[in-house]
C-alpha cells in the first residue's frame, strides 16, 4: 500500500500530456456550472428590462402598435411579485439534492448531468413564452421545475470528480468544476445588458443560454464518460494512474454497491462537521450577495446592480483567486511534512476567518470611504474562493463512493440557509440608512464563518471514513445478518492511510 501510494506521489504512473481526460472531464463540468449559474441569475438581470417601460419617442409609431410594444415587453411587477419569481427557482432546488446524489453514485453522472441540463435548456427557451402565456405565476412555475432539473448538478458533478480525481489532485480539478460558477455569472451579467439592447430584446438573454445548453450537451455527450474505465479515449497510462491513486479508497462497482450507511453518515463527527461549515458558509456568503448591493446604496450611495462591471466584479476576483490557491496549494503539497489535513483546513480557514475580519471591517468603513468599501467587499467574496480546496472537497475525501450523497445532504441543507439569511436581514435591518443595524448583520454573518471554520479545524478529516464500505461484502456476510457497513469496516482495518497529499 505504501509504495502504490508512493507511486501515485511522484507521478509514476501519470500521462505525459499536459491535459488528459480527466481534465477533459473537469473542463466540461467548468461549463456546465457556467450553464447552470447563468440559468440561476439570468432572470434577475432580465428583471430590469422587463420592468422598464419602452421608450417610444417616434412620432409616426400608431397607438396600436404602441400598445402592442408594451404589452410584449413592458411587465410592471411589484416588488412582491419579483420575490416570487426570483426565490422559486430553489424551490425546487432543494428537492433533487439528495435524490440526484444517491442517482449519480448508483448509476452514473453522465446521463443524470445531460438530462437535467437538456430539460434545463428547454424550460429556458419557454420562459419568455410562459410569462406572455401565463404572467408571472406561469414564470414561477417554469423556474421550480428548472430548479428541480438543476437540483443534482452538484452531487453529480462530486460523484463524477470522486471516479476521475487522483488523490492528490482533487482540490485543482475540484476548483475548474466548480469555478464555472463564478464564469457563468460573470458572462452573464457582462452580456445581459448588450443581449437585452439588441433586436432580440430581453427575450434574447434566455434565447441564447438555451442554444449554449444544446451546443454543451452536444460535447458532453461525446467527450465525457462516469468512470474512467467507461471512456474510449483515454491511455492506459492515465487510466493506471486514476485506478492506483484511488485504490487506497476501493472504488465500488456502482452495480454493486453496498445500500448507503445513513446511519452511520449522519453520526460521523468528521461529517457533521463538513455539514456544519457548508451551512454556515452558505449563510455568509448569501449574506453578501443578496444584501451587499442594498448596504452599498443606503450607505455610500453607490447602486451596484445600475453597473455590470461593478457587479461582477467579486465574481471575477474570486474566479482568479480560486486558481492562485490551486498554485500554492500545489506548492505546500511539495512540503512533505505538510498533510492533507493541514492543507484542507488552511485553505477553509484562509476562506472564512479572512472574510469574517474583513465583514467587521465593511461595518465601520466610513461613509466618505465608498472606495475602500468596495476593496473590502470583494475582497470578502473573493477570498472565499479558498474553500475549494477546503471543505467543498471534503466529501470525496470522506467517502469517494459516497461523495454524491453527501454532497446532496449538505447542499441541500445550506440552501436553506440560503434561503433563511435574507429574511434574518430583513428581521434586523428596519431602518437601511442606519449603518448599526447593518453591523448587527455583519456580525452575525462573521460568527457563523468563524463557527463553522472552528468545528471542521477541530473534528473534520481527510481519512476515508470506515462507512465509505470500499470492499464488497460478501452474500454470506449479509445473510448471516452481519451489517453491511460493520463488514467493510472490518475488511477496510488498517487500510487508509490517506491523510498525506
Amino acid at each position: 500500500m505504501t509504495t502504490t501510494l508512493n507511486m501515485v506521489k511522484t507521478g509514476k504512473y501519470a500521462n505525459d500530456k499536459i491535459i488528459g481526460v480527466r481534465h477533459v472531464q473537469c473542463i466540461l463540468c467548468f461549463f456546465c456550472l457556467s450553464l447552470a449559474y447563468a440559468w440561476r441569475v439570468n432572470l434577475s438581470v432580465a428583471l430590469v428590462a422587463m420592468t422598464e417601460p419602452p421608450n417610444i419617442t417616434e412620432t409616426n409609431i400608431t397607438d396600436d402598435s404602441q400598445e402592442e410594444t408594451m404589452d410584449m415587453d413592458y411587465y410592471p411587477f411589484t416588488e412582491s411579485e419579483k420575490s416570487y419569481m426570483l426565490s422559486s427557482f430553489f424551490w425546487g432546488y432543494i428537492v433533487t439534492q439528495v435524490p440526484g446524489g444517491y442517482i449519480a453514485q448508483r448509476y452514473g453522472a453522465k446521463m443524470l448531468l445531460m438530462v437535467g441540463l437538456v430539460a434545463c435548456a428547454i424550460l429556458t427557451l419557454l420562459t419568455p413564452l410562459s410569462l406572455k402565456l401565463g404572467g408571472w405565476q406561469a414564470l414561477c412555475v417554469v423556474r421550480v421545475l428548472e430548479g428541480l432539473t438543476q437540483g443534482a448538478v452538484h452531487p453529480a458533478t462530486h460523484s463524477l470528480l470522486s471516479k476521475w480525481a487522483p488523490a492528490n489532485e482533487r482540490g485543482m480539478l475540484a476548483t475548474i468544476c466548480y469555478s464555472g460558477a463564478q464564469f457563468g455569472t460573470i458572462m452573464m451579467l457582462a452580456t445581459s445588458g448588450f443581449i437585452a439592447d439588441s433586436f432580440a430584446g430581453w427575450p434574447g438573454i434566455f434565447y441564447c443560454g438555451g442554444i449554449c445548453g444544446f451546443v454543451w450537451v452536444l460535447f458532453w455527450w461525446i467527450f465525457a464518460a462516469s468512470t474512467p474505465e467507461e471512456h474510449g479515449r483515454i491511455s492506459r497510462e492515465e487510466l493506471k494512474y486514476i485506478e492506483e491513486s484511488r485504490s487506497v479508497g476501493k472504488m465500488q462497482d456502482a452495480r454493486k454497491m453496498a445500500p448507503t450507511p445513513w446511519g452511520s453518515i449522519f453520526t460521523s463527527m468528521p461529517f457533521l462537521s463538513l455539514l456544519v461549515v457548508h451551512c454556515t458558509h452558505m449563510w455568509g456568503f448569501w449574506t453578501l450577495l443578496t444584501q451587499i448591493p442594498s448596504y452599498m446604496k443606503n450607505i455610500y450611495g453607490i447602486d451596484i446592480k445600475s453597473s455590470s462591471l461593478l457587479s461582477s466584479l467579486p465574481y471575477t476576483v474570486m474566479m482568479i483567486l480560486s486558481f492562485f490557491f490551486v498554485w500554492l496549494s500545489k506548492v505546500l503539497q511539495n512540503q512533505k511534512s505538510i498533510s492533507l489535513s493541514f492543507n484542507r483546513k488552511f485553505f477553509n480557514s484562509v476562506g472564512h476567518w479572512i472574510p469574517m475580519l474583513s465583514l467587521i471591517g465593511l461595518g465601520y468603513v466610513p461613509r466618505e470611504s465608498a472606495t475602500l468599501a468596495v476593496v473590502l467587499l470583494t475582497l470578502t467574496v473573493g477570498i472565499s474562493a479558498a474553500t475549494y480546496l477546503g471543505f467543498q472537497v471534503n466529501h470525496i475525501d470522506l467517502s469517494p463512493n459516497y461523495a454524491g450523497t453527501l454532497m446532496g445532504i449538505t447542499n441541500a441543507a445550506a440552501n436553506v440557509m440560503s434561503g433563511l439569511a435574507p429574511l434574518a436581514v430583513g428581521q434586523i435591518v428596519k431602518h437601511p440608512e442606519n449603518v448599526s443595524e447593518w453591523r448587527t448583520v455583519f456580525f452575525v454573518a462573521a460568527f457563523f464563518y468563524f463557527v463553522g471554520n472552528l468545528l471542521f479545524v477541530v473534528f473534520g478529516r481527510t481519512d476515508i471514513q470506515w462507512w465509505d464500505s470500499p470492499e464488497p461484502v460478501d452474500e454470506e456476510s449479509v445473510e448471516a445478518g452481519v451489517p453491511l457497513a460493520a463488514a467493510a469496516k472490518d475488511q477496510q482495518s488498517g487500510q487508509i492511510a490517506n491523510d498525506k497529499p
